[in-house]
């Protein structure tokens, strides 16, 4: 089996993949100090839970956004799986699209793999946001062309800062509204959960309006990241939402540099 692992700012996504799909997933904080025998450990005591063989895995992919948390990964991959990962973006599993931006050098590697997901899973123009420690809009056209988006503070970045700055403001979780969706707040933290919350359905419509304008053609929006589910309840501007999309994309990288190899 191939075990893709997605690292982001937040955290690492480990998953052991059969095709395209996902037959588990674990999600450990991301800490560029963290060995490859502490993640090895981490492993196989999930491995073990879940009844898998270690020894199951064949390859191994990563898709990073943390350089420092390369060289752990790189040895876990050595030393446990018995080869070195591929790493998305670099030979012999470049990303295939072209970014039509002014420094495509810095396109995120989740971002990029996102895009190779879902030009293979769906057609046409298409608005793909990822729902992570930052929120990030990206317009890929129909040809496969990345002409580029939007970087916003993720919904628990705006928390953090909001609370942080305003002494007397209580922590609160980010859940979605009850029943009435009332937006007139009778409490503190009613106030603060519908600013936050649909403060932050409002930035999200208001820019996928503002892009579909701008791209002329209609695109369809697709989600990811854990939060998408949530936002869902409350808007239907998704067109599809696949909370795996960066695994996906890290399978069909995989799948190419298995035919090339061929």
């Amino acid at each position: 089996m191939l075990l893709a692992c997605d690292v982001g700012n937040t955290n690492i996504v480990f998953a052991l993949m059969e095709g395209r799909k996902a037959r588990t997933r674990w999600r450990i904080a991301t800490d560029a100090r963290r060995t490859a025998d502490e993640y090895a450990v981490w492993l196989m005591q999930l491995f073990a839970l879940e009844g898998l063989d270690f020894k199951a895995v064949s390859q191994m992919i990563v898709s990073t956004v943390v350089p420092r948390a390369r060289h752990n990964l790189t040895v876990l991959g050595e030393k446990y799986f018995g080869g070195t990962p591929m790493f998305a973006g670099e030979p012999p599993v470049g990303y295939g699209i072209r970014a039509d931006v002014d420094e495509p050098g810095s396109l995120g590697a989740d971002r990029a793999v996102n895009m190779v997901a879902a030009h293979e899973l769906w057609q046409g123009d298409q608005i793909i946001i990822d729902f992570g420690t930052a929120t990030t809009f990206d317009v890929m056209d129909f040809a496969g062309t990345y002409k580029g988006g939007i970087i916003a503070p993720g919904i628990n970045l705006s928390l953090d800062a909001l609370v942080n700055a305003a002494a007397k403001l209580p922590r609160i979780a980010i859940e979605a509204p009850g029943a009435d969706r009332s937006v007139i707040g009778r409490n503190t933290e009613s106030q603060m959960q519908i600013g936050v919350f649909w403060g932050y359905v409002a930035m999200i419509e208001g820019l996928v309006a503002r892009l579909q304008a701008e791209v002329g053609r209609p695109a369809k929006v697709i989600a990811t990241g854990g939060l998408a589910v949530l936002f869902d309840e409350c808007t239907d501007i998704f067109d599809h939402i696949d909370v795996d999309l960066t695994l996906r994309g890290l399978a069909i990288l995989a799948e190419r540099a298995d035919m090339k190899a061929r």
